[in-house]
């Protein structure tokens, strides 16, 4: 795939909206695990996926997880980067790959179901390697927290995010595939 001016300069939009969705949206949703919180920040990497492919979509993963890794989110250190590459990572590819072999409306809400799953299940194997470092606590008090905390809110953040996207998708889409300005005025 060649980059053009454009491509990036879309892919650098996604990603900007992308930290400032994270940076004004973010809570915890489950109590007993308040290092777990929600945001839409996911929505626009989704989107550049869909838009650009499974590749791309993870080029604007690894480059919105630094940024926001070392800036809104800086607390978090490298871990809460990985953990983001990680969950983000595996979403885009999958539901990437299923959207690229199905451009429908039905691949969408199947590459999206897919990539929910999998950042689930992705993200039980990476919380019990991860979380006990980072929380400074043993395996099995992560282990214990996976199907009342883990699962549902990975099922959760992944669902909500999917459920955006496919509702905004279609009208987002339409603005970036236009063409730009300079093009329609050199054609008149």
């Amino acid at each position: 795939m060649k980059f053009t001016t454009k491509m990036l300069t879309e892919c650098a939009v996604l990603v900007a909206l992308s930290v400032i969705l994270v940076a004004l949206i973010h809570f915890p949703i489950f109590p007993s695990a308040p290092f777990l919180e929600y945001d839409p920040a996911d929505i626009p990497i989704f989107i550049g996926t869909f838009l650009f492919g499974p590749m791309v979509g993870l080029i604007i993963t690894v480059v919105t997880c630094v940024i926001q890794g070392i800036t809104v989110s800086s607390s978090s250190g490298i871990i809460g980067i990985m953990m983001h590459l990680f969950a983000t990572g595996s979403f885009v590819l999958v539901a990437g790959y299923i959207y690229k072999m199905n451009h429908t409306r039905k691949g969408a809400v199947i590459a999206l179901i897919a990539g929910t799953i999998t950042m689930t299940v992705a993200m039980v194997i990476w919380n019990l390697i991860f979380t006990p470092i980072f929380m400074g606590t043993p395996v099995s008090a992560v282990a214990s927290m996976i199907v009342p905390v883990i699962i549902p809110f990975n099922l959760i953040k992944a669902g909500v995010n999917s459920l955006i996207t496919f509702l905004v998708y279609k009208p987002i889409s339409k603005i970036f595939k236009a063409p730009n300005a300079s093009a329609q005025e050199n054609n008149a």
